[in-house]
């Protein structure tokens, strides 16, 4: 997939309606889009009376071909609050090439004065939309959004739609307009991602459509169309689709649905931990989170201000993928869950600024990708200066939306929701499986706590379990140092990045760092890296250095922060599913000396087991969204990544790739899950 971004080319017409210039067509009936909308997709996908027989806690999942000003969504949702349980949730998954602006959106949103309470939510969240999936949580979680942003064909064979799509707005502009999506394909695409029983509507009633959809396995009949329209089609996935192959190593492992025992445990309570609980509490998990220390983020999310850093390559790569829909979704979860103030944190902006050429031509490339300016923009000194606040000498990359966090802050609103326990002062040593799911015991084996799942977040520490020891992490020492505000220092209003980062006072200190060190494990504060954190000022801005004249010959006296990180060998972070190691190397041996084979046996997955970590530098960006991965993984719900994104963080790609390169074989007697 590409990171190339285009948006939609909008003329409104007389009466204040949009028109697709790409497409030549209205986005809505002129006679009335909202009766359009409850006709053609809710009333003939039967979504009332579905709805209204839910259970309590029911799932349901909307997807969508085209969501364009978001009036299907809009009316759908307010038909889920008159209807659907309380504590049921809603995933509306919906495919658009090109995104409404922010502005265009509310324009159109505008001439709908009844859905004005769902708009509003919508819109200030409607923003940062890089090309791939863009997630967004409403009503207090009772709502998910799933763009997935490109083209439909692209797109939707990525789509790992949990459980399955229970409806289909088949929508887009008319057939003979946008020929390009309706077609076979398309068709056999929903069919593939459909739950049983599901509906389709869709406003069009062409002869090719119907026999398209009918051909990929669904019973389609045709009945009176909107309005001036004639007709138009609905029915029914009539015969599930043999799925294609996919890798058993990346799949889902088999979890019951309903689940009967909605308790968790989580084990970590830094980033990764307090995002994955917060996210299923959303959900009406009961979770148990366990920390060895007596508060929230004691460990490497301490640090007084954290960075929304965003290091991208123009080339597509997994993780650069992965970190533009990170980092959406987590500017989108501060704005929800944290008040901005010094206490909290600041989208004050982030300014990246080229350390040398080959940094500069990336940052070049990467303004030429067309990617949303709320998301970058390149700058040039002038403007960098200004929003600065302070003399740069070179252009940059601007971040508008980025900034600074205190992630005990963010650790705190998180793990404060309802359903979260957290169970401190508490050392978790290893863990037991049993019949009804795991047990965690402390250094004496006494059971600490015991719950159907568990999820570890406790970054290299994972390694001291049995049953993730073979998973490749790494500590890395990291050291911020602390530096006192002055009257001229508080004239910088931005965070400033190259190799290393220096933030606006907070509280009357900047923070400057991070220090990368390999050849120590403690986390004393060092002389030597205070002076190694002092080099970055000159890489910053000539005008930095001469802040603190006396820094250089006072650094074993200045406040630090040392903490280590925990990383992988291809620094994407491991979120998923566990299997026992030596019955993959095993299960899967053929690999080894074939690595085109494609078997189809299940994994052995060690039931209930997941993991969290290895977030590197990155966590604010990432933890965020790997608690919502975590989270659809044991909810059976649509993933909020595509799916090779899905194999480029899940834990086992260590493993299969050692055994396609025969860097590993499978042992002789191999150890049996239980």
């Amino acid at each position: 997939m590409t990171i190339t971004s285009s948006t939609a080319d909008l003329e409104w017409t007389d009466d204040g309606q949009p028109l697709s210039r790409q497409f030549d067509d209205v986005y809505f009936s002129r006679e009335s889009g909202l009766e359009e909308t409850r006709y053609v997709f809710l009333q003939h996908n039967r979504l009332a009376e579905r709805w209204a027989a839910l259970p309590e806690d029911g799932h349901f999942t909307i997807g969508e071909t085209g969501f364009g000003t978001g009036l299907n969504f809009l009316c759908a949702w307010q038909l889920w609050e008159q209807l659907a349980p309380a504590q049921a949730h809603l995933h509306f998954i919906s495919c658009e090439k090109y995104p409404l602006s922010a502005d265009d959106l509310a324009r159109a949103l505008a001439l709908w004065p009844e859905l004005a309470v769902f708009s509003q939510q919508l819109i200030p969240h409607y923003r940062l939309l890089s090309p791939g999936w863009q997630q967004i949580s409403l009503a207090n979680g009772r709502i998910t959004l799933t763009l997935l942003i490109g083209d439909v064909l692209d797109t939707l064979p990525l789509l790992d739609a949990g459980q399955g799509v229970d409806a289909w707005f088949l929508d887009g502009f008319a057939p003979a307009k946008n020929p390009d999506m309706w077609q076979p394909e398309l068709y056999r695409q929903l069919a593939l991602k459909a739950a049983p029983g599901c509906t389709l509507a869709t406003f069009t009633s062409a002869g090719d459509v119907r026999r398209g959809l009918q051909a990929a396995g669904f019973a389609m009949r045709k009945t009176p169309g909107f309005g001036r329209k004639r007709d138009m089609l609905c029915g029914e996935l009539a015969e599930p689709v043999h799925p294609d192959w996919q890798a058993p190593w990346y799949r889902r492992p088999e979890q019951s649905s309903p689940v009967a025992d909605k308790s968790v445990i989580v084990i970590g309570a830094g980033l990764a931990g307090c995002c994955t609980a917060f996210a299923l509490a959303q959900r009406g998990w009961q979770v148990t989170l366990i920390d060895r220390h007596g508060s929230l983020a004691a460990e490497a999310s301490g640090n007084p201000q954290g960075i929304l850093y965003c290091k991208l390559s123009p080339h597509a790569t997994n993780l650069s993928r992965f970190i533009l829909s990170a980092y959406s979704f987590s500017v989108r979860q501060l704005q929800q869950q944290l008040p901005q103030g010094e206490a909290h944190w600041q989208a004050c902006g982030v300014l990246q600024l080229p350390g040398n050429q080959k940094e500069q031509q990336r940052h070049t490339q990467l303004a030429q990708l067309g990617l949303p300016e709320d998301v970058l923009r390149q700058v040039d000194a002038d403007t960098a200066s200004k929003l600065a606040g302070l003399s740069i000498d070179r252009a940059g990359l601007w971040f508008p939306a980025a900034g600074w966090v205190n992630p005990p802050a963010l650790c705190q609103a998180l793990a404060t929701q309802p359903g979260i326990t957290p169970l401190l002062h508490t050392a978790a040593i290893s863990l037991q499986q049993t019949s009804q799911g795991w047990q965690v015991l402390d250094q004496h084996n006494h059971c600490l706590a015991a719950a159907p799942q568990v999820v570890l977040c406790t970054a290299a520490d994972t390694r001291q379990f049995s049953q993730t020891r073979h998973l490749p992490l790494k500590a890395i020492r990291g050291q911020i140092t602390h530096l006192p505000a002055s009257q001229q220092s508080e004239k910088l209003r931005t965070v400033l990045c190259t190799d290393g980062y220096i933030s606006p006072a907070r509280f009357g200190e900047h923070h400057l760092g991070a220090s990368f060190r390999f050849d120590r494990l403690d986390c004393t504060p060092s002389p030597e890296e205070n002076l190694s954190n002092l080099d970055l000022l000159d890489t910053l801005s000539p005008v930095l250095s001469a802040l603190w004249p006396q820094a250089r010959a006072e650094a074993s006296g200045l406040k630090a922060r040392a903490a280590l990180r925990c990383t992988s060998p291809d620094y994407l972070p491991l979120i998923g599913p566990v299997a026992e190691a030596e019955s993959v190397l095993s299960c899967y041996a053929e690999l080894g000396k074939d690595a085109s084979k494609q078997p189809d046996r299940a994994a052995p997955w060690l039931q209930g087991l997941w993991v969290n970590c290895a977030h590197g530098s990155r966590g604010l960006i990432s933890a965020p969204l790997s608690g919502e991965l975590i989270a659809s993984y044991l909810d059976g719900e649509p993933a909020p990544l595509p799916q090779d994104l899905l194999a480029a963080v899940h834990p086992n790609r260590f493993l299969i790739r050692d055994l396609m390169r025969g860097k590993v074989q499978a042992p002789a007697n191999p150890t049996q899950p239980s």
